[in-house]
Order: structure tokens, then C-alpha cells, then sequence
């Protein structure tokens, strides 16, 4: 009986690999991108000079407010002073805060896109750039400061206005498990970041790693749409110091570290392999316990 057992576990056992392989061979195939046409590996990186890199970078479009952008802002009205004859008003080079309450400080923009600056109520922001936002306090601010007055002529109220810090724009890492799973970390962007350091950001590449499945997707709006896909060649980047493939990242972008498939094969078998070892195993153990009675009942009786 424990032989016929062991056969059953061996054959059982060599059923399961055949199953395990066959899809993960496929998978390889395909770079781990998914299906599609543009899945098909190897992937041709990018002709030079058609996407920004550590040696060509460009400058990011101008910023625009989201929500939970920080900013910094500051309002302070100029003193005139009045000719008595002509009431002529020229502004001085003194400054004040505002008479009802000073806006002076750092403002969170909040989940509906507005900042609250106190008495003065809340102005939207979200989806202006920094001038255009800071012309809209300015014009909340002059309407409400001095509404017993008419209101203030905006050429004497200052809005300084600046991010402080860039919440809204994030890219992504995100390392394959090999089979357990994926780990996502988020880093703001400030405009000059590259593979390498995004990399450096998770401290380097992790044990299970592959170095020739690593990748830059960059956000696709519709779907359909051509996939971009930016291979990165690390051992080229990190031990021969080319920055062809040191993409600088863009906000949105997701750098993708894919497992060595050694390690998704053996992760995939145990966890197929492993229930049926266990469910094996009892029954061995039972087998093995009725046998052992049924031994010493023989011995018993015929004592």
C-alpha cells in the first residue's frame, strides 16, 4: 500500500510541474506585459533623442494645482498716499497685512479643489496654474477685504503664491513578488528624477529581481490607445554608466521590476504541489496508523 501511495505522489507531482510550466513558459514569452501586440518581447527601445534621458532631459509643463497640493500663500496690500488737490492715488512701497485677518502661510488644497483662507472664505484652485490661481485669490481677497469700502483695487493687493509641496504629481514603482504578489511605492515628482533614481528610492533592486524584465509604462489616457513602453537595460545602465535607457520619469509613470521567472516557476509548483503534498501526506499517515493497529491486533490474537 505504501508503495502504490508514493507512485500516486510521484505521478501526481509530475502532472502538476507539466501544468505549472506550461503557463509560465508562455508568460515569458510575453515579457510579463499582458496580451496584446505590444507585449511581444523583446521590446526595441525607444530611437534616440524622442524621449527625454539622463543626459537630455526637458523641462515639465507648467505645474497645475490638485488636490492635496501644499501651497504657500502670502497677501499683503501697498500703502498710496492721496493728493489732496487731484486725489490722485500713487502706491508706496510699504506694505500691510490684510485688515480683517493676515493670509500668510502654508493652505492644503482640499479634496474639492479649493483652499480655505479664514474669514475670507474659499477660493478654487485646482486646475490653475500657480498665476492663474494666485490672480484668482487676488480677486477674492480684493472683493472681500474692503467690502464696506467697494471693495480693494487689485493693483494694491499682492498675492505671492508657490507650491511648497507637490502631492498631486506622484510616479510609481512597482516590484513583482515572483508569484507573491506585487509591492507599489508612490514618490513625488519634482521635475528631474530618473530610472536610477527612482531605483535608488526602494534601495535597488530586490533579491528576486530580474535585471533584464524592468520597464517604464507611461500612463496611456484611452483605451486602445498605442501602449509606450520604455525597457530599461540595467546592467548598461548601473554597471556601464549609458543613460539611453535612464528615462527621466514623468508624472504618472509606472517603473515596472518584473521577478526572475526561476523564482515565479518554484513559487507557482509550491503553492500547487503543496495541498496535494498535504493532503497526500494524511493520508499516508493514515494508512500508516491502520496498518500499525491492525498489526497489533494480529499480534494480540494470536498470543
Amino acid at each position: 500500500m505504501f508503495s502504490q501511495c508514493r507512485t500516486i505522489t510521484r505521478t501526481a507531482a509530475v502532472v502538476l510541474c507539466g501544468l505549472a510550466i506550461a503557463p509560465i513558459g508562455c508568460m515569458a514569452n510575453r515579457h510579463g506585459l499582458g496580451p496584446g501586440p505590444a507585449a511581444i518581447s523583446p521590446l526595441p527601445p525607444p530611437p534616440p533623442g524622442t524621449v527625454p534621458v539622463e543626459l537630455g532631459k526637458v523641462a515639465l509643463p507648467e505645474y497645475v494645482i490638485e488636490p492635496p497640493d501644499v501651497l504657500r500663500i502670502e497677501a499683503v496690500v501697498r500703502d498710496v498716499d492721496i493728493d489732496p488737490v487731484t486725489k490722485k492715488e500713487t502706491l508706496k512701497d510699504t506694505l500691510r497685512s490684510l485688515p480683517l485677518q493676515p493670509v500668510w502661510g502654508e493652505y492644503t488644497v482640499r479634496p474639492d479643489g479649493t483652499v480655505f483662507l479664514g474669514v475670507y472664505g474659499q477660493v478654487n484652485v485646482a486646475g490653475y496654474t500657480l498665476k492663474q490661481a494666485a490672480a484668482a485669490i487676488r480677486e477674492s481677497l480684493a472683493a472681500q477685504a474692503f467690502a464696506e469700502a467697494g471693495g480693494l483695487k487689485q493693483d494694491r493687493l499682492l498675492v505671492v503664491l508657490d507650491v511648497t509641496q507637490y502631492n498631486s504629481k506622484k510616479y510609481y514603482v512597482i516590484t513583482d513578488g515572483g508569484g507573491a504578489g506585487e509591492q507599489v511605492y508612490a514618490f513625488p515628482v519634482t521635475g528631474s528624477e530618473t530610472v536610477l533614481d527612482a531605483m535608488s528610492n526602494i534601495y535597488g533592486l530586490p533579491s528576486v529581481a530580474s535585471k533584464r524584465d524592468i520597464w517604464v509604462a507611461r500612463r496611456t489616457p484611452n483605451a486602445g490607445e498605442h501602449e509606450q513602453i520604455l525597457p530599461v537595460d540595467w546592467v548598461a545602465l548601473s554597471q556601464h554608466g549609458l543613460t539611453s535607457t535612464n528615462y527621466q520619469i514623468m508624472p504618472g509613470d509606472r517603473v515596472y521590476v518584473k521577478a526572475q521567472r526561476l523564482v515565479t516557476l518554484d513559487t507557482t509548483l509550491a503553492r500547487v504541489i503543496s495541498p496535494i503534498e498535504r493532503v497526500l501526506g494524511v493520508t499516508l499517515l493514515g494508512a500508516s496508523t491502520v496498518n500499525q493497529i491492525s498489526g497489533r491486533g494480529a499480534g494480540f490474537g494470536n498470543n
